[in-house]
């Protein structure tokens, strides 16, 4: 089988839907086509010219970043000058180039998910939460011993995610009848007399965006001639997805301490508080990124002290005045932790679908700040 980027496009759909992406926010393809065939795929963080000189040089088809390489619309193509020039660098090596950005970040399981994990924060829920994917319980009723053929279908294109669970489904036995017409070329039983199959009620939840292509495909390996499936819409309780985390440290830590251990975490040369460094903190939020667009909910939440990148001079003086802390490790090292994370997902996705491709993350992408001490 030959992978192409629609293939890896619908494993990324997978963890961060195109939908979650903020309406400012280019996510997707960069460069490149869907049909392109790809054999070693590298994630980074940035599509910089070093990035994609560096993913070339390995001898990559695509690079998945987090930044997206064209975030406004183009008003021209200047070759002498990026995004001109690491367009066509990527063109003539034929390197695609794709993008999770905002998606990333929303989702869950996604660079904020990451963070909070890496930090260690329990009990942890979305700090500002957005509307989730409208989802639905797709029922499929099939005949004995083909069952699997049809959890193999709704598994491959994303069916039976819960949390962070996937492959969830549900399956009970039972006895369907039917009376096949004069026009119909039964699978089981004979034209005008009612018959009666051993069958299987497998069900799973499948977003929106998926349904109608899942049922496609699964009409393509139902034994059925007509296929007998039931849509259910689902009522959602509760946001997983939007942007930052808030959850509790293991043990009340002061400020300064938690910063240390943060800094050692990520193995920064330092970071910046504000705040009393001997500020007992329980509870913590954390976003990736610029944080600055999140401070109010901050402000409201029970979180003791805020960690995310680009904060800025009047943040931290209106975090002094409400008693709270702020830990600034800056842009980079806040999103960078989930290169090594999409290399894991992808990883594991690929090995699942038995495709023949390389995965990995390109080594020796730096912080553009650099700490003088």
């Amino acid at each position: 089988m030959i992978v192409t980027l629609k293939h890896i496009i619908e494993i990324m759909e997978m963890l961060a839907p195109k939908s979650l992406a903020d309406g400012w926010d280019n996510v997707g393809v960069q460069v490149g086509h869907v049909d392109w065939p790809i054999r070693k795929i590298l994630v980074a963080l940035d599509p910089t010219n070093d990035v994609v000189s560096g993913a070339i040089s390995e001898g990559a088809d695509l690079l998945v970043t987090h930044h997206p390489l064209i975030l406004r619309p183009l008003t021209g193509v200047n070759l002498g000058t990026p995004p001109g020039s690491t367009i066509a660098l990527a063109l003539e090596s034929g390197l695609a180039i794709f993008a999770a950005h905002t998606n990333l970040d929303n989702a869950e399981g996604g660079v904020n998910s990451v963070l909070a994990q890496r930090f260690g924060l329990r009990d942890v829920t979305v700090l500002r939460a957005r509307e989730r994917v409208k989802e639905y319980k797709l029922v499929v009723f099939v005949p004995e011993g083909h069952e699997e053929r049809v959890l193999d279908v709704l598994f491959r294109f994303g069916a039976g995610r819960i949390g962070a669970y996937e492959n969830c489904s549900f399956r009970s036995r039972g006895i369907g009848t039917f009376r096949p017409g004069e026009k119909a070329r039964p699978f089981i039983g004979e034209v005008n007399s009612i018959t009666q199959a051993n069958e299987y009620r497998v069900e799973a939840r499948v977003s929106a965006q998926s349904l109608f292509k899942l049922i496609n495909a699964l009409q393509r390996v139902h034994p059925y001639e007509e296929m007998a499936y039931d849509i259910y819409p689902l009522h959602q309780t509760g946001a997983k997805d939007g942007l930052g985390r808030i959850g509790y440290v293991k043990q009340e830590v002061r400020l300064i301490d938690l910063a240390r251990k943060i800094k050692e975490t990520l193995d920064l040369d330092g970071v910046k508080i504000a705040g009393d460094p001997e500020l007992l903190v329980k509870c913590v939020a954390v976003c990736s990124g610029s944080g600055s667009s999140l401070i109010q909910d901050f402000f409201s939440s029970d979180a003791d002290v805020f960690v995310s990148g680009d904060l800025g001079y009047h943040d931290a003086r209106m975090t002094e005045d409400l008693g709270k802390g702020l830990i600034d490790i800056g842009h980079f090292a806040s999103e960078r932790v989930i290169v090594d994370s999409l290399v894991l997902f992808l990883k594991k996705k690929i090995e699942e679908n038995g495709w023949s491709v390389e995965i990995d993350s390109l080594k020796g992408e730096r912080d553009p700040f650099k700490i003088i001490s």
